[in-house]
């Protein structure tokens, strides 16, 4: 998979997730601060979408995510 795949699916999991906990009825409500969390991911996902820079992408290459697909044959 590639970086950008990796941010789709973990900016994705990270929203459902704070979702889950920040939101009144859901039954694993924890604090409605939980909300905020959303909110950075949403704004970092529209600042990645503008500038083509974002933090996760400089941790994943860190650690050996590659940037391309490899060929199909």
């Amino acid at each position: 998979m590639t970086t950008e795949r990796y941010i789709r699916i973990l900016a994705g999991s990270f929203i459902l997730v704070s979702l889950l906990l920040g939101a009144p009825a859901s039954p694993l409500y924890v604090s409605s601060w939980f909300l905020w969390f959303t909110a950075f991911v949403g704004a970092n996902l529209l600042q990645f979408g503008f500038t083509n820079f974002c933090p996760m992408a400089l941790i994943l290459r860190r650690l050996g995510v590659s940037d391309a697909a490899p060929c199909a044959r």
